[in-house]
């Protein structure tokens, strides 16, 4: 159960990578941004086929994400100077993606089992520098020994999300970000100061589908495999990230947002990671896992809101009573003390 938790948690904080990405679009820009499904399997499908060809796995992942930039641009582009509608934009990327990552991998699974990756270099770091051992030690102290055979997935991978969060806060305080914002807000204001809203929407794109790319790369050398139909239902997982951490985080800032969405996504495969373990459900439940997460995270809020709402009516209609019982008790005690006064 621990170390099922603990790979739910690695893997979580991989994902919440391409939550941002989807968080950028969907949140950001207000773009339905239908790429993510191509644009995450043609980061793992650069990686992977890079790898397997002897190429250092960093600069395979520096790649992956420069292709998913280049193809996030493309579906901005058919959007904006194609006039094609934006969740039609996505569609028609994704669909293209697909041929386009069968030609780069070859075929439709290449397994990365004997090869290098970034983790398989990370591990060894971890092993030779002593941290493995270290941090072993201090599971240990504390009762929590057999959780993992290396930290360094979890470790590294928490310092690589953290600091694309902190950056993409940056980003977003910037006068670019603040465009982007504007523009995913109100594209007429901002056009009204001379703004050019078609270069933020493909900017915009890029970098998110560049950092969904950077998740599927590293998925894959996580995973050990790419497959060309692995990006089924990314932008459902992405959503759901988005969505279950706004509700239990909450947006008051972007800081706190962004936040929202790592955790958010965490909790997602948490969540998941438990619905498996649920006697009657199996792996190929997984899709419908995802749906019955997505719905209850946006139904749920709606629900408690609108108790909450009767239930300020129904507090503010009482006090309304109270306050026309309290004005009929004191006229009729005005009326009698008026009446006693005249008796005298």
């Amino acid at each position: 159960m621990g170390s099922a938790m603990f790979g739910a948690v690695e893997s979580g904080i991989i994902y919440a990578i391409m939550a941002l990405g989807v968080y950028l679009s969907f949140r950001i820009l207000d773009f339905p941004d239908l790429t993510v499904d191509g644009s995450f399997v043609t980061g793992a499908a650069i990686a992977a086929i890079l790898i397997v060809n002897g190429t250092n796995p960093f600069f395979a992942t520096l790649l992956a994400i420069g292709v998913g930039f280049l193809a996030g641009c493309v579906t901005g582009l058919l959007h904006t100077k194609g006039k094609i509608n934006p969740l039609l934009a996505g569609i028609l990327m994704m669909i293209a993606l697909y041929s386009i990552n069968l030609r780069i991998m070859g075929r439709s699974n290449v397994p990365l089992l004997n090869e290098e990756s970034v983790f398989t270099k990370l591990e060894t770091l971890f092993e030779t520098t002593g941290i493995d051992a270290l941090f072993n030690n201090v599971a240990s102290s504390i009762g929590l020994s057999n959780l993992t055979s290396t930290w360094s997935i979890l470790i590294s991978m928490l310092l690589v999300t953290a600091l694309i969060k902190i950056l993409t806060d940056l980003f977003l305080r910037t006068q670019i970000g603040l465009a982007l914002r504007a523009t995913g807000d109100n594209k007429r204001m901002i056009r009204s100061f001379s703004a050019n809203t078609d270069q933020f929407t493909i900017l915009g794109l890029g970098l998110s589908n560049a950092l969904v790319a950077l998740a599927g790369a590293l998925i894959a050398q996580y995973s050990s495999f790419a497959d060309v139909g692995m990006g089924i239902g990314m932008i459902i997982i992405g959503l759901a990230s988005v969505i279950i951490g706004e509700a239990i985080f909450g947006t008051r800032t972007i800081a706190v947002t962004t936040f929202a969405v790592v955790g958010g996504a965490i909790v997602y495969r948490i969540v998941v990671s438990l619905a498996l373990r649920v006697d009657f459900l199996e792996t190929g439940d997984m899709k419908l896992i995802t749906a019955v997460i997505v719905i209850a995270a946006l139904v749920l809020p709606q629900l408690i809101d609108g108790q909450k709402e009767r239930n300020r009516k129904k507090r503010k209609r009482l006090q309304q009573e109270l306050k026309l019982r309290e004005m009929k008790d004191g006229g009729e005690e005005y009326a009698s003390t008026k009446s006693n006064s005249q008796s005298i």
